[in-house]
């Protein structure tokens, strides 16, 4: 037997439907470290046995000073990450994000055909 204090399943109030529009993005100012790490995490694994680093590990083998070139490498990757930034920034604020990653996913084949281009008529 129930109790008059409890109600019935079909008599519970609906609950309130989201509010109309697009739903905001999740705001960095909640969860700052989630872009940190992420940007960190992309940067590290994209540049671990690149070019760039393969370059610093010869330059540093065959220095003196590898400090130098540690500090010489790590200025120019946070110079070039600074402009990425500031670039990003700019567009970003100019262009629709799916125009700007369709224009950097077109920038992205386009060097992969050069490349495989130089690689074929070598």
């Amino acid at each position: 037997m129930k109790s008059a204090a409890s109600p019935s399943p079909d008599s519970q109030p609906l609950a309130k439907s989201p509010p109309a529009g697009p739903v905001p993005p999740i705001s960095v100012k909640i969860y700052p470290w989630r872009e940190f790490f992420i940007a960190f995490l992309t940067v590290f694994l994209a540049e671990l046995g690149d070019k760039t680093q393969l370059a610093t590990l010869l330059m540093a083998a065959e220095s003196q000073a590898p400090w130098v070139v540690f500090l010489g490498a790590a200025l120019a990757l946070i110079l070039t990450s600074l402009i990425g930034v500031f670039l990003g920034r700019w567009l970003g604020q100019r262009l629709d994000a799916d125009k700007l990653q369709t224009a950097t996913g077109v920038s992205l084949l386009v060097i992969a055909v050069l490349l495989l281009w130089d690689v074929v008529h070598l």
